[in-house]
């Protein structure tokens, strides 16, 4: 059996993930303080895009998986952006890929730390939601409406995804 190509997850940051969407975090001092100085408020961290149709919030409950993480499928919508909001304080994994030609390129691998979610660019190819923890439920909010909003992609062959090895990321490997 050949070895499947891998890449290790490295952990996620407002820069890195910059190609494929927006990090939402509440790190460092609030942009504003509301509720009588009671609450620090993170303004406006994510860019919430749609064609037609409406947002909504649903909410997931995913099976937790493990690192070694076998990457077979990716998908995108290409009519909104998605977000993924933790309910609970603990890391997941989330892969992306840009696109090349309409199909996803080299897929690469974030661990959230706790307390941090996402939101996708629309047409952003991604992993499957990926809790690495019990109990896996996330708020998402993405676009409610008619249209085909989903593409999905199967990766042949499949990528494994690899814990970080001195928090740097490595390429695929043959």
């Amino acid at each position: 059996m050949s070895r499947l190509p891998q890449i290790a997850a490295m952990p996620l940051t407002a820069s890195g993930f910059a190609p494929f969407g927006d990090v939402l975090e509440s790190a460092g001092p609030p942009d504003m303080l509301i509720n009588q100085g009671l609450c620090g408020r993170y303004h406006d961290r994510a860019s919430l895009s749609f064609t037609e149709g409406r947002a909504g919030i649903s909410l997931f409950r995913a099976e937790p998986q493990t690192l070694p993480y076998r990457l077979e499928l990716l998908e995108r919508h290409p009519l909104g952006s998605q977000a993924f909001l933790p309910m609970s304080e603990h890391p997941f994994l989330v892969t992306v890929a840009p696109d090349a030609d309409g199909a996803p390129g080299l897929p690469c691998a974030f661990l959230t730390a706790p307390g941090q979610g996402i939101n996708l660019a629309p047409n952003t190819w991604h992993g499957v939601l990926t809790p690495l923890h019990a109990p896996g439920l996330f708020a998402v909010i993405d676009r409610i409406g008619p249209g085909d909003n989903l593409q999905e992609h199967i990766l042949t062959p499949p990528v494994l995804i690899v814990a970080p090895t001195r928090l740097v990321s490595s390429p695929i490997k043959p």
